[in-house]
């Protein structure tokens, strides 16, 4: 399906399965060379491929089972005509080259994708930056898994979703490969281009690096240095983590939010701090592995399933750290909603609303009332079943009610709709 809050992005005619993206960057001058490969099925008869690309010069297309009549590029468009239709449930590889400067893709207020660092560049997705540097269907309920190779400047280290397999050095110039197989939603790609040197993290439980800026590696260990035993306690609380590796890139530049994409995350230098405010939200992206990446809400109207449940592991963190309990920290943060306007559904937000920190506190409330309701044994127990059954797969807020139901052996319909369907601020049991 395409999605309601964002029904000009994506086409639910066709899903795309695997990305090979081969990409030549340019540092000074931001410039792009692309060569996207898509190997996608057809959902229905297709005759026009319709893809999301933001501000490049499309040169080639081809199709591999049928001829490309003609292709047009505009308004964040490329639309593929075939010469005759693509049968529904047929497969098809569909190529394209395009260059140009890459810029974010404007929300309205601000941008998203693609964005020039002071020395490098970062790409914030979340929610349709993807089309800012490379052509795709998207949609959150499209998921595919990816290669990403990203030639740039030897200086430079590049970062990207998945395992590093490959890096050649030649003429002054690196190539990077990464593969990403576990499949992802294409808000979740991502490229980190910087001045970094790596390090891995000692005595975790799954592999974990972090880039950072050489200048910067004295401070990383007060913001970042109890990530190994963060990510032990997840695993214990919310099932085996969903990823081959996991990576933390820190920028030198500040960045106003920290950010998650799949197995890494990206944060700025003012949060290389032991400050609870830095420290929740090292905490928050790192739980989005589980919630949001591997197990990912079907459309944005139930994006409580990703920020209310990412907002709860903080909590959760917060109690195992030694700070205050998650009991504690619910009943300070009800008082704080109260205070707010009682106008928003969190079960339906809306698009202006779906990053509104009510969704977060709300949907982390939410899950708190269920752990009340249910106990902790049947509250973590669906933890585990709920990211293990649902595994690299799309979801829908109904999904997660009826496992909570199936669990608990009752109905459950008097705790989640008040806190989903009513404006109201229920009152926490």
């Amino acid at each position: 399906m395409t999605d309601d809050y964002f029904p000009e992005y994506g086409d639910a005619s066709y899903d795309v399965l695997h990305y090979d993206l081969r990409l030549v960057y340019r540092v000074e001058g931001n410039h792009l060379e692309g060569r996207a490969e898509l190997r996608a099925v057809a959902r229905e008869d297709l005759d026009v491929i319709r893809l999301d690309l933001h501000g490049f010069d499309v040169s080639k297309v081809r199709l591999d089972v049928v001829p490309v009549a003609k292709y047009a590029h505009k308004r964040g468009k490329l639309r593929v005509h075939t010469k005759k239709p693509i049968a529904a449930g047929q497969e098809f590889l569909l190529t394209v080259r395009y260059d140009g400067s890459p810029r974010p893709v404007s929300d309205g207020s601000d941008g998203m994708g693609w964005e020039e660092l002071t020395d490098g560049v970062l790409v914030a997705g979340q929610t349709n930056g993807a089309p800012s540097w490379f052509p795709c269907n998207d949609r959150p309920s499209n998921k595919a898994s990816y290669r990403i190779e990203v030639t740039a400047a030897s200086p430079y280290r590049v970062v990207a979703n998945g395992q590093l397999v490959s890096r050649h050095q030649g003429a002054g110039r690196t190539t990077w490969v990464y593969l990403q197989p576990e499949p992802m939603a294409t808000y979740l790609a991502t490229v980190q281009i910087g001045r970094y040197v790596a390090r891995e993290v000692p005595d975790a439980p799954v592999p974990m690096t972090a880039a950072l800026p050489g200048e910067r590696l004295d401070d990383y260990e007060a913001g970042f240095g109890r990530q190994a035993e963060m990510m032990a306690f997840f695993v214990d609380a919310f099932g085996p983590y969903p990823f081959g590796s996991y990576t933390v890139v820190v920028t030198d530049d500040e960045l106003e939010i920290p950010l998650e994409a799949q197995s890494l995350s990206i944060f700025g230098s003012n949060f290389l701090t032991d400050a609870w405010e830095s420290v929740r939200l090292v905490a928050h992206e790192m739980a989005h592995q589980w919630f949001g990446n591997s197990v990912t809400a079907e459309t944005w109207r139930d994006i409580w399933l990703h920020e209310g449940f990412a907002c709860y592991a903080e909590w959760l963190w917060s109690e195992q750290s030694g700070g205050p309990t998650a009991d504690e920290q619910a009943v300070t943060h009800w008082k704080k909603l109260a205070e707010q306007p009682q106008d928003l559904l969190l079960g339906d937000p809306g698009p202006e609303d779906m990053f509104d920190d009510r969704v977060y506190k709300r949907g982390a409330l939410l899950l708190h009332a269920l752990r009340t309701e249910v106990g902790d044994q049947t509250f973590f127990a669906l933890l585990h079943e709920w990211t293990g059954r649902h595994s690299y797969g799309s979801v829908t807020t109904k999904m997660f009610v009826d496992l909570a139901e199936e669990l608990a052996g009752r109905a459950l319909d008097a705790l989640f709709t008040p806190w989903l369907s009513e404006p109201e601020l229920p009152e926490l049991p």
